[in-house]
This record gives structure tokens, C-alpha cells and sequence, in this order.
């Protein structure tokens, strides 16, 4: 028995090592090397999907350091409060009594820019619109009363000013026709009463039309929200390029797209209330047709990059230039114009009497003509329609006036009366000077109010009509 286990030791212990010989032959030899790493940390591993070498320090939003241009910014932004006294309903109390009705306040909130030491801020027309009272929060909490200095409804502009106790923060206008899309910007305000609220984003056009407004805006993806409005739009070097007036949305709130008064036009507003008390504004003088147009596509223009010249008026610059209809305005001065928002938002920089250098395009050749800008000779007065023009010497002469406007477009609904070519001297019991003082006295005719216009023919003959 002891012979028996001895050799079937033997034999196991050779076994043992002759597989052994065999595996590490077979391992030595013939298997392919094939390693596998483990380790304890279980979190997804990044895998490059390019050899492109990457920044040391990140790339876009990290390379971008927004903290200086925030702290240059945020003590001068402001919050405005517009506080307007409603007339509550009627009682029954008051039809016996004759007692005053309710008075309910109501509060709107907003944003502005201080933009001097002495207390000047701009904000938005709309902000400070129909106010009984404005107060003016600062980012230590202090609150100021404040007046209005001026405003500009076509540009959504306003100038208010506090009397503090001290010299203030604030920012200077930079120059807005040099901001690139593409570029970095910071929206400063105060959305839904939140005080100082930086939010980044980019510029993600210019010259862009909105709506109604006869100028041109920036438009930035930054978050803007109510409350924002009249607050700082700024480039990282903390420059002031633009003031937050609007956003695009169907619930109220910011969902994408943001929009500011360009610093260039803001600032330039700004210096015409202060020195003159009003909005200086200068015109080129010619209409254009609107791209995408039935028109525009039947008359093969739709596609032109530029503006193209449908109609000059009378007595503006570009008629003393001698535009005429079809020309090309391809660039003025040293900024490129392919659409109508590029040539409404660069003028709106300018005033009356600013001479700008503008190519044309005609006929295939290209030419540079230097035009001044004037004051608008035409416009269209609230309510009415009418389309009037300041009187020339001539229809001084021919209607024996030295006081009026002309007629020279009226709508459909008053083609029967015959008044195209007549001269409105008077509204009510008031003269009429000029287009500027038809349109602020046209202006307060109200949805039920009643009231007469006094007109001339060519004859000298005086006509009165009646306006309910």
C-alpha cells in the first residue's frame, strides 16, 4: 500500500509539472499579450474624439473673464420705480355726494444707467412712462425721488436725474458701431425686482428691425427679463454698447433673443435733450420698398444687397445730391448698408446738418456723393393719417400764409372731403406752425373726443372741418 501511494505521488507530482512546462510554454509563445487595467474608480473615463490640440486653459466661456466688467458695472445700474395714481371706478356715494374717486396706485418697475456723477441716468421712454412719482433704488439699497429731463418715444429713450449726497458711479457710452457679433456681452438690470443681476451672452445681430420703432437695435441671446429694461448692456471691457428695451416672447419672459438701443444712438439722444430739450433728428430723404414684398419680387430688386431707392423727397439731403430712383446706397461713410435697418440705425446717430459721404450704385458704376442731412419735411399725424409737409416759400406765397402745413396725402376714408393740397393752419383755437406741432396737437385727439381743423384753399378761402 505504501508502494502505491509513493508511485501515485510521483506520477501526480510529474503531472503537475509537465502541464505546468506546457501552460507556460503556451503563454510564453503562443498567446497574444492582451492587458486589462482595474482599478476603484468607477467614473465614465473621457475619450477624445479629435488630435486637435486644446487650450491649456478651456476654450469660449472659459477663456472670457467677466468679472471685471461686472463689478465696473453693477453700482451703476439702478433700479426705477414709476409709480402712476389711478382713478378707481365711480360709487354710488359719490352720484349723491359728489366725493372724489379712489386713487389706486400702481407700480412698475424697471432699470436705468447712471451715466453721470451729478445724477444723470438714461432708461427706457416706456419705464417712466405717465409717472405721478419715480424713485430711484442704488445697489447700497439708497433710495432717491427723481425728475424727468426729457424723453423720446420713436427711440424708446429717457433722461431722469437724482440730487445725491455724493459723487455716484457710473458708466460712459461707449461706441456701439464697433461691436462684432459673435462677441461677449453682459445684460445689467433688475429682472423681477432682483437687484443687480448680471447675465452673459453674445451679440447675435445688429441693425435688427423691430416692429414699429424707425431705428435699429442690437440683439443678444443675454438673459432679459421684465425689469431689465433700461439696464446696461456692456462688452467685457465694462464699455456701456447698448440700453435693454425689449424681448421677444408670448409669455412675458425671456426665451431666447434680447434687444438695446445701440450706445451710438442712446448717447446722441441723450446730448440733443440736454442741449436743445428735444430729439434733433436727421433725415436722408428717400423711401425704399420692403424686401420680400409682392413688389420687390415682381420688380427683380428683392435680393439687392443694399437699399435700394424707390422715392426722394422734395427738398431733403439725398434730392440736393441728386439720388434718384433706382440707385443702390451700397456703404455710408465707412459702414457697409445691405439692408434698410443698417441705414436707419446709422443715421439715427446723426443730426440735422451732419454731412455723410455715400456710395451709390448705378447703372453698374459706382460713385461717392456727399449729402447733408435735414430735418424731416414730412410726416403722417396720429389718428387722421394725414400726410403733411412743412410749407415751402412758394406755398407761402400761393396760400398767403406764413403759418401751416400742407396736405399732400390723405387715407380713403377722406378722399370725398378734397382736402389733398390744402394747408391746415389751425387746430381748435391754436395756430399750427410747423409738422412737429401738427403732430403733438393731432396727438390729443382721443378714441371720443371732438374737435375742428381750420384749413386754406388756394383761393385764400378758409374751410372748417369737424373731427369726432
Amino acid at each position: 500500500m505504501d508502494d502505491f501511494m509513493k508511485k501515485f505521488g510521483s506520477l501526480l507530482l510529474v503531472a503537475v509539472f509537465a502541464g505546468a512546462i506546457t501552460l507556460g510554454t503556451y503563454k510564453l509563445f503562443l498567446e497574444k499579450p492582451g492587458y486589462t487595467i482595474v482599478t476603484q474608480d468607477h467614473e465614465a473615463k473621457l475619450v477624445t474624439t479629435s488630435y486637435t490640440p486644446t487650450s491649456a486653459r478651456g476654450a469660449g466661456i472659459n477663456e472670457v473673464d467677466f468679472t471685471t466688467a461686472a463689478e465696473m458695472t453693477v453700482n451703476a445700474v439702478v433700479h426705477v420705480k414709476n409709480v402712476t395714481i389711478n382713478q378707481g371706478p365711480a360709487n354710488i356715494m359719490e352720484f349723491f355726494y359728489g366725493s372724489g374717486r379712489t386713487q389706486r396706485p400702481q407700480v412698475g418697475t424697471g432699470s436705468g444707467v447712471i451715466i453721470s456723477q451729478d445724477g444723470y441716468i438714461v432708461t427706457n421712454n416706456h419705464v417712466i412712462a405717465n409717472s405721478d412719482q419715480l424713485q430711484v433704488t442704488l445697489n447700497n439699497n439708497k433710495t432717491y425721488n427723481a425728475e424727468i429731463i426729457g424723453t423720446d418715444p420713436n427711440s424708446d429713450i429717457a433722461l431722469i436725474k437724482i440730487d445725491a449726497d455724493r459723487n455716484l458711479p457710473y458708466l460712459a457710452f461707449g461706441d456701439s458701431d464697433e461691436t462684432k457679433v459673435g462677441e461677449w456681452v453682459l445684460a445689467v438690470g433688475n429682472p423681477f425686482s432682483l437687484t443687480s443681476t448680471v447675465t452673459a451672452g453674445i451679440v447675435s445681430a445688429k441693425a435688427r428691425a423691430l416692429g414699429s420703432f424707425d431705428q435699429s437695435f442690437i440683439q443678444t441671446d443675454a438673459a432679459v427679463n421684465p425689469g431689465n429694461s433700461g439696464g446696461a448692456l456692456v462688452n467685457t471691457n465694462g464699455d456701456l454698447i447698448g440700453i435693454n428695451t425689449a424681448i421677444t416672447s408670448q409669455t412675458g419672459s425671456y426665451v431666447g433673443y434680447s434687444f438695446a438701443v445701440p450706445s451710438n444712438i442712446a448717447k446722441k439722444v441723450i446730448e440733443d435733450i440736454m442741449e436743445y430739450g428735444n430729439v434733433q433728428k436727421g433725415i436722408l430723404g428717400i423711401s425704399t420698398i420692403p424686401m420680400g414684398s409682392p413688389y420687390a419680387i415682381e420688380k427683380g430688386i428683392n435680393e439687392i444687397d443694399g437699399v435700394y431707392v424707390a422715392k426722394v423727397e422734395e427738398d431733403s439731403g439725398a434730392f440736393d445730391a441728386e439720388l434718384t430712383e433706382g440707385d443702390i446706397i451700397k456703404k455710408v461713410d465707412n459702414v457697409d448698408i445691405r439692408r434698410y435697418s443698417d441705414l436707419i440705425g446709422y443715421i439715427a446717430s446723426k443730426r440735422p446738418g451732419d454731412e455723410l459721404i455715400v456710395s451709390v450704385l448705378r447703372e453698374k458704376e459706382l460713385f461717392e456723393v456727399p449729402v447733408t442731412l435735414k430735418e424731416r419735411q414730412t410726416m403722417i399725424i396720429p389718428h387722421l393719417g394725414f400726410e403733411i409737409k412743412n410749407l415751402t416759400d412758394k406755398d407761402k406765397k400761393t396760400f398767403k400764409t406764413k403759418k401751416g402745413v400742407k396736405i399732400i396725402g390723405v387715407p380713403e376714408t377722406f378722399r370725398a372731403y378734397d382736402l389733398e393740397g390744402k394747408v391746415l393752419i389751425s387746430f381748435g383755437d391754436e395756430d399750427i406752425n410747423d409738422i412737429k406741432d401738427a403732430r403733438t396737437k393731432f396727438g390729443r385727439i382721443t378714441r371720443y373726443g371732438r374737435t375742428s381743423v381750420t384749413m386754406l384753399n388756394e383761393r385764400g378761402e378758409k374751410e372748417r372741418l369737424i373731427i369726432q
